[in-house]
């Protein structure tokens, strides 16, 4: 058991079941056993690896496509450059060493990072030290001026509900106790207005997941977006809309039992683009597998070219990168990309209107 085990199962015997979303706020965030306050989950040593750690190109041509914009809506300065959940630094390096060539986009950006994690601010702070970058709890402190964001693998860590279709009403699975153990459970049916949408394509037994705190930051920086200008470039794993239970604990590169080790292992769940991006005050891109967006960004050429340096393990390994980051069957088709850009301008450079 883990000590963050103990605190739950006390918390949920004095006050009753909680919340997937509770459950999930707790695991990552405890600000003394949370598994994102405790550790650094990146790389071999981690727990998991993320796309700008298996190639430098990820994060090349997110930044080319992210300047780009910058360029077709007059080259704003000075601008905020934002990224949420940066792990060790390394997607925001790679977009800033991509993006020298062009002229007066780093004279004019202020780096700003959204990090709740010590150790990871410490990796981001020595990695772009010559940036500068301020750091922010939460985006709504993020400046009021023209933004270019990436979110990259941030919202699928961001707490969700799920509830269980029964009738015309839905039951919440909730973590409960059961001989001492956290187990999940659900409540009795009620009505859900939030979710009277989805009796039309669901039916008795279907699971669907809704996340508050993704639109609540969606809608942040969308606002920031519609009255001062800019680009967000948004690259997660999930689907237009949510369906079945998604909820999965990653520890040493495997799948785990999310209720065993609370606060040792991470906890995600696939993002609702639909529920994130409707009805928002700028505009968004269609939803975009990140196998398509890379391609259309030129991402075979890139790697050619890197190519030509290469050879032996080293060459074999840049190969697999590519692939990896673009085979349907890796991670090409289930990561998604969506931007979000203002009403009447283009989207960013990969994605269509």
């Amino acid at each position: 058991m883990t000590a963050l085990h103990d605190i739950l199962a006390a918390q949920i015997a004095r006050q009753g079941p909680m919340s997937i979303a509770e459950y999930m706020a707790a695991c990552l965030l405890h600000p003394k056993h949370g598994y994102y306050s405790t550790k650094d989950p990146l790389g071999a040593a981690g727990d998991f690896t993320t796309a700008p750690e298996i190639s430098q190109m990820f994060g090349e041509l997110l930044g080319l496509s992210l300047a780009q914009s910058w360029l077709d809506q007059g080259a704003p300065a000075p601008f905020t450059l934002a990224e949420l959940g940066p792990g060790r630094g390394t997607l925001m390096a790679d977009m800033l060493r991509a993006t020298r060539g062009v002229p007066g986009f780093h004279n004019a950006l202020s780096l700003h990072l959204v990090e709740a994690s010590a150790p990871l601010r410490a990796a981001q702070a020595e990695r772009l030290q010559e940036y500068a970058p301020h750091w922010h709890d939460s985006v709504d402190t993020l400046p009021q001026a023209p933004l270019f964001l990436i979110a990259n693998e941030f919202f699928d860590a961001l707490p969700i509900r799920q509830f269980q279709r029964d009738g015309a009403g839905w039951r919440e699975r909730v973590v409960g106790l059961q001989d001492g153990q956290l187990t999940p459970g659900l409540t009795d049916a009620a009505p859900q207005a939030a979710l009277e949408q989805r009796l039309e394509d669901t039916h008795d037994g279907d699971l669907v997941e809704t996340c508050t705190p993704a639109r609540a930051v969606a809608e942040s920086v969308a606002t920031r977006i519609a009255q001062h200008g800019g680009a967000a470039l948004i690259v997660d794993y999930g689907d237009w809309r949510s369906l079945g239970d998604t909820l999965q604990a990653i520890a040493e590169h495997s799948a785990a039992n999310p209720f065993t080790h609370p606060g040792q292992a991470d906890l995600t769940a696939h993002v609702d683009f639909e529920a994130l991006v409707t009805d928002l005050p700028c505009a968004h891109s269609r939803l975009t597998p990140q196998g398509v967006f890379l391609e259309r960004l030129g991402i075979t050429q890139r790697a050619q070219a890197l190519a030509q340096k290469l050879s032996g393990a080293a060459l074999e390994s840049h190969i697999a990168a590519h692939a990896r980051l673009t085979h349907p069957q890796e991670m090409g088709s289930v990561f998604k990309c969506i931007a979000l850009y203002p009403k009447g301008a283009t989207p960013p450079p990969g994605l269509d209107p």
